[in-house]
Parts: C-alpha cells; structure tokens; sequence
C-alpha cells in the first residue's frame, strides 16, 4: 500500500510523511517545491511537483497510490481568496482525482470549530468556513474519509493523553503534530475510523490508550 501525502512541506504534513516513513510505508509527496522538499522531508519519501490548486496533473500523481492524506492549508495571507483555493477548492480537486483513481481512503486533516461561522478565525478570509466546505465535498463523494479535526498545533509533546470526540463536541485545546499525524496514518487502517469526523486534542488528566480503541468509541 502507497500512501500519497498533499501538503506534505507544511509543518503537520511533515510530521505525517515521516510518521509513515518511520512505519516502513511507501508515500509519494505532493509538493510546490521540489528542491525544499528533498532538505524537509526524509531521503525515502518519493517527490512529486504539484499543486493542490490545479487539477491538472493531480491524477498522474496520484497514480498508483492506493491511500491519501490531505494535510494542506492556506497561510496567513493579504490575498482574501487563499482559504477558498487551498481549504475548498484545493480539497475538491483532490477529492476528485482520488475518485478517479479508486483511492481506497482519504484522511483530511482540519481543524476544530469549523461549523462555527463566528468564531474568530473566520475573520481571516473565512478559513474555517472554507475548510467546513472542503469536509462536507468529501464526505458527499462517495470515498471512504475519516476527517481529522485537531486543537491548537504544537511543535513539541505534550503532556497527557489523547481525546477523540465526534463532531462539534470539543471547542478548545491542543495537541502536538506528532499525535496528529499518529492519528492521520492509523485512520487509513481502522475500520472504525471509517466515514467518520474526529476531534482530537490532549488532556493532562487523560491516560494514554490505543488509538484504535479510541476510534471505536465516538
């Protein structure tokens, strides 16, 4: 099984592709720029030019990946349209291509809080509100998905336990993109991950348990 990873430069999809690389998985990497990619990501991770953006060519590299995870987003920008090319657009075009190849899964990493309209990070050209769209394209098309919705991203460990939540049910806290992508490569093989959406952040007071165990409970 190849895995194909879009977004795959940013600081969680890094996480993800050598989260994948340390489990001895095969993974193609979708990225912008190919010369970065071979400095961020490890020697064993297969490269290919692309851009989420633009359906053209997504098919050819998608190719003959079997499972995907979407960990793209839009950066902090003055262009208003960067959440709505990237976070919907983006998605849909991934989606699409993801169908026509028969990918047997598709894991999107997002974000806590997207359902709410008001929340204030939708004042930065609406990001949560396009990412909402980009989850609901997916779980309309007919794919196998699991929807990774995580807390506040961290760049270190943090103490505690993992906590999986169903949908709109945690609105505060966070977690390491270590744990994230832990998530993400586990949701490509659990069958109770399947067609679901998950919240997750860390809890001091949580003991740490299987993240298997913890998909078959929401």
């Amino acid at each position: 099984m190849k895995v194909f990873v879009a977004g795959a430069t940013g600081q969680t999809g890094r996480h993800i592709v050598a989260e994948l690389v340390r489990r001895h998985i095969p993974v193609r990497a979708l990225v912008r720029d190919v010369e970065l990619a071979k400095k961020l990501l490890p020697p064993e991770t297969e490269i290919v030019l692309g851009n989420v953006m633009f359906a053209e060519g997504l098919i050819e590299a998608i190719a003959d990946c079997d499972l995907l995870i979407c960990a793209t987003g839009a950066k902090p920008s003055l262009n208003f349209m960067e959440p709505y090319l990237v976070d919907y657009i983006g998605t849909k075009n991934l989606v699409k291509a993801a169908k026509s190849k028969d990918i047997k899964c598709f894991v999107l990493i997002s974000s806590l809080c997207v359902s709410k309209f008001l929340h204030p990070l939708n004042l930065f050209w609406l990001v949560l509100f396009w990412k909402r769209q980009g989850e609901q394209y997916l779980q309309d098309s007919g794919l196998k998905y699991t929807i990774v919705r995580p807390g506040g991203l961290l760049n270190y460990e943090k103490q505690g336990g993992l906590v999986l939540s169903g949908a709109d049910t945690l609105f505060e806290g966070s977690i390491s993109r270590t744990k994230v992508a832990q998530v993400a490569v586990d949701a490509l093989w659990v069958e109770a991950a399947q067609n679901k959406i998950v919240e997750i952040v860390t809890q001091e007071a949580i003991q740490e348990r299987p993240i298997a165990e913890l998909f078959a409970m929401v």
